[in-house]
């Protein structure tokens, strides 16, 4: 931990506070870590922890349902799905009676501060008993059930909600906690389908959960690149039977062997009458007599572990939930922890409630269009992205265009290049461009190897890991007037390169070249795709994502194995250059006891600092340790060196394994739920206009002296 951090953290004390976190309503991938982020971050202010089991009904019930968290109590939670403090749907609270009940619970372990992780429904519960306080304990004095002094003692409530839903419906936040795993067990079973519809010619159609919110269906459409999708927030227009049915038979009678159809348990046409999967099957049998079956996902997306994403938001949000506790007054609203961008950020609670309730009406007053609004900015640009991908416009509808635009793959292989050419391909297609694939990186390209590529050619790339166009570390100054003479032959009038640190080195070298070479005086665009996610100008690349899943999920082994032999810490060597992203993230995921990186010098005393703090562990009933080192934290401790010294100072006490990840962090599936869509979109701008470097949700821009842009996605 950083100084400033440290210090940041030394002037916030919790001492003489409580703070109880419960879960309610339905469970969701990740609130355990949420837990777990309260409790120890509640802890390390000084301030006391309590655990209420089973929600608001543990409340209302008190007894052993309330019971005070210690450190070691949430260990080994973070790899757990579901709420291990138990979640229940409570009658009794929403009762006057119930929350007198709930009140003197509270009152008489002196909790004054209460974390709730759930829906929309359980904050809003949340709200009106923190409106009610000063009334019940009125009521609780007057019955002789507490004193005077502990209702003027604990004479306010403070309340911070975080929400814990697979459904992503709530208005305020990007992403919800526990709507990544879902996303994760969608795709894990469109990837199961896909193999057995290939096989026989099917048309698989699949219901996902989500109430009345699209946003499960839509990005897992958007994911896997499926036929159509049907989503509450807007319904399909009259005569969408026929439409889905003339484009599965002409996909068919393009040799595809397989449609899929996704639909939201949600959907709706135009006049509010449901769209179930069953009619959507009976109709596909009826007109086009496909060989059709219905997977209803139902609660296996809730299940299994989170993923990675999950674990670090949920974390993030427990810290920040403990901080806002801390810092709030007897006049402060109450508030909710949401993702913004990519930061954590307190919002009015009821302000997002009533918003996220205001898309419901929307959609019952059927005002399609402004209920999509309401859903947030991401979701407007998922629906988007996904029309533009999945449905291909007649050739007389295009736009005419004499843009050409290459494009190639850079540098190492990072799971989610394909999702992003195909992405950039079809919209490329769609603004009327014609589009060229390079293959082999620039070493293709001074060899002549480029091609123009079409809209079926990128079919069921999104599922595809690693690079199918291929890629190379090669750098172009070298034959900087072969390429030249590449960017003539074909009339190149646009190069969108997908890599990590060596596309921008790419960038930077023909940018150089444009004095020499007007060929290169055209829109340059970089899409960052590495695992190790060192590029600047963007908090994430494609392929970091799935490399952190990789991680996690060994370590997730790893940890049990640990469990199972006792007394047994393991040191994973993760990749990432001098980038320490993946040890540190990736530490903080998994939970490991330390974290080595290259941005956070270390020496031996550290070392052994952290092995006494191990020897320590072992006493108690944490029986197992596990410590990341980036590739290159240091040239000297190396990942061997750190082996034998925790060996060797842990001898008697616990056992010491290795273990070095390598390159299964590289080629594994695709992040598939991470599309740039606006490449091609920027790469048709004229070149003097001024386009810069570009990150998921800010632009920045620079022209160099002749007025070229370069910029980066």
């Amino acid at each position: 931990m950083a100084q400033t951090d440290k210090k940041f953290f030394e002037n916030l004390t919790g001492a003489g506070k409580a703070i109880a976190v419960l879960t309610s309503g339905g469970d969701a991938q990740g609130m355990n870590a949420a837990v777990r982020a309260v409790v120890r971050m509640g802890i390390y202010v000084g301030a006391k922890v309590y655990f209420v089991h089973e929600g608001y009904q543990g409340m209302v019930d008190g007894g052993d349902n309330i019971k005070e968290a210690t450190w070691e109590s949430v260990s080994s939670m973070l790899q757990m799905g579901g709420t291990v403090i138990g979640s229940a749907r409570c009658k009794d609270f929403r009762t006057r009676e119930g929350r007198l009940k709930a009140a003197h619970n509270l009152v008489q372990r002196g909790i004054t501060n209460l974390c709730v992780i759930g829906g929309d429904g359980s904050l809003t519960g949340a709200n009106l008993f923190r409106e009610e306080w000063s009334g019940l304990l009125a009521e609780l004095v007057q019955q002789g059930l507490i004193d005077e002094e502990a209702s003027q003692k604990y004479s306010a409530l403070h309340i911070v909600g975080m929400v814990g839903s697979i459904d992503n419906d709530f208005c305020g936040t990007d992403m919800t906690i526990g709507t990544d795993s879902a996303l994760h067990r969608i795709i894990e079973v469109v990837d199961a389908i896909m193999t057995t519809a290939q096989s026989h010619q099917r048309t698989f159609v699949l219901e996902v959960m989500g109430r009345h919110c699209g946003y499960l269906a839509l990005v897992s459409a958007l994911a896997c690149g499926a036929d159509w999708v049907l989503i509450p927030e807007m319904p399909p227009e009259d005569g969408w039977e026929e439409k889905m049915c003339q484009k599965l038979s002409a996909k068919r009678a393009g040799m595809k062997r397989l449609n899929i159809i996704i639909v939201a348990e949600g959907a709706i046409d135009r006049n509010n009458k449901a769209i179930t999967s069953e009619h959507v099957k009976n109709l596909v049998v009826q007109r086009l007599g496909f060989d059709t079956r219905v997977t209803i996902l139902g609660h296996v997306q809730r299940g299994g572990t989170p993923s990675a994403f999950d674990r670090i938001l949920a974390s993030r949000m427990g810290v920040e939930a403990v901080l806002a506790l801390l810092e709030t007054t007897a006049n402060t609203a109450a508030c909710v922890v949401s993702l913004c961008g990519n930061q954590s950020v307190r919002l009015p609670l009821m302000e997002c409630v009533q918003m996220t309730q205001e898309v419901q009406k929307a959609m019952d007053g059927k005002r399609f269009e402004e209920a999509v609004r309401l859903r947030g900015r991401s979701f407007e640009n998922n629906l988007k992205t996904y029309k533009l991908l999945a449905h291909r416009k007649p050739e007389s509808e295009l736009p005419h265009s004499n843009f050409n635009v290459a494009v190639l793959n850079v540098g190492a292989p990072a799971a989610g290049m394909n999702a992003a050419v195909r992405s950039a391909v079809r919209v490329g297609i769609s603004e009327g461009h014609k589009m060229f694939a390079v293959s082999d990186g620039f070493e293709g390209f001074y060899k002549g190897q480029i091609k123009e590529i079409k809209w079926a050619d990128v079919g069921g790339w999104t599922g595809q890991g690693g690079s199918l166009l291929g890629t190379k570390r090669t750098l172009p100054a070298k034959h900087i007037d072969k390429i030249a003479e590449q960017m003539r032959k074909y009339n190149i009038n646009a190069l969108l390169m997908i890599g990590g640190f060596e596309a921008l080195e790419c960038l930077l070298q023909l940018c150089e070249a444009r004095s020499s070479y007007e060929e290169f005086c055209v829109p340059l665009c970089m899409l960052p795709a590495t695992i190790s996610n060192n590029v600047p100008g963007t908090d994430l690349s494609i392929g970091a994502d799935t490399a952190l899943n990789a991680i996690v999920e060994t370590c997730d082994r790893i940890k049990q194995s640990a469990s199972g032999t006792k007394r047994r810490v393991f040191i994973i060597e993760t990749m990432g250059g001098y980038c320490g992203y993946l040890a540190s993230v990736g530490g903080l995921a998994a939970g490991a006891d330390a974290a080595y990186i290259f941005e956070e010098p270390f020496d031996i005393r550290d070392l052994q600092s952290n092995v006494e703090h191990l020897t320590e562990k072992m006493k108690t009933g944490i029986q197992r340790g596990l410590v990341l080192r980036n590739e290159n934290s240091n040239e000297n401790y190396t990942t061997d060196f750190i082996y034998q010294l925790y060996s060797e100072e842990g001898r008697g006490v616990f056992d010491c394994r290795k273990n070095v990840l390598g390159h299964m962090q590289q080629n594994t599936e695709t992040q598939k739920l991470h599309l740039f869509q606006n490449a091609i979109i920027l790469l048709n701008r004229k070149p003097n206009q001024q386009l810069g470097v570009c990150d998921i949700d800010k632009t920045r821009y620079e022209k160099d002296s002749k007025g070229w842009c370069s910029f980066s996605i």
